[in-house]
């Protein structure tokens, strides 16, 4: 008796690779299961699909001409939890590690058979979905594009310094949730600076003149005096 053909899968998936002979396998194979596949060949433009097209599973090239694939993985965890497979020719222990400490949950190393491929494509199918902020926040006439970096303020860019950004960052991603002080200064400065709340005080101060917010009545960013901050819950 023959065994029955598998089911049709099904979900988006986001292949970010510079080699179109690679994207085209996959385009075909994978297409042949019934997922669907976006494409893009640079790392900027694979992080702004990943945010514009929102992609159940992400397949990642690490040499790409633009960004190293790596810095791929990390931007696209800022915001969100897409399950990420690398796809590299890179085989060093040293390279897969960073990349699954970076937030990928599987790595396969080219030349690569299309079976092993589709079931560690089934496993980040599988994995359970968190909840995740979306790529771009609005709050009041505040707008913050987690993808770009960017923040503005009724139209106008702010310009925000790596730090001002990471703080922000890690309060819209928690919105309504309260991060100690610790949090924050683990999460930004490192945990060598874990107990040097006065750099925290400092930076919320900058922030929150940028974007309008006073600190006697403020709108987005609230203390909770003697433990942290929070983000006021944004506009979905």
């Amino acid at each position: 008796m023959e065994n029955p053909s598998p089911r049709p899968a099904s979900g988006k998936i986001l292949v970010v690779d510079d080699e179109p002979q690679i994207r085209k396998f996959l385009r075909i194979s994978l297409g042949a299961h019934g997922y669907e596949i976006l494409e893009a060949p640079r790392g900027e433009e694979g992080i702004a699909r990943c945010a514009t097209e929102q992609p159940d599973l992400v397949i990642l090239d690490l040499g790409l001409p633009d960004l190293d694939g790596q810095e791929v993985i990390v931007r696209i965890r800022e915001w969100s939890d897409v399950p990420i497979l690398v796809l590299s020719v890179r085989a060093g222990e040293d390279e897969k590690v960073r990349a699954l400490n970076q937030g990928a949950y599987d790595y396969v190393t080219k030349p690569f058979g299309i079976a092993e491929l589709l079931a560690r494509v089934r496993v980040g199918l599988r994995r359970p979905a968190l909840d995740a902020a979306p790529p771009v926040v609005r709050a009041g006439d505040i707008v913050i594009d987690l993808p770009a970096h960017a923040v503005t303020r009724a139209g106008t860019p702010l310009k925000l310094s790596k730090k001002e950004f990471d703080i922000l960052r890690l309060l819209v991603l928690n919105a309504g949730r309260v991060l100690t002080h610790q949090y924050l200064l683990r999460e930004v400065w490192g945990p060598a600076q874990a107990g040097e709340t006065h750099y925290l005080r400092v930076y919320v101060g900058h922030l929150r003149h940028k974007l309008g917010d006073a600190p006697e009545n403020p709108r987005y960013i609230i203390t909770e005096p003697g433990v942290g901050y929070r983000f006021a819950a944004p506009e979905s």
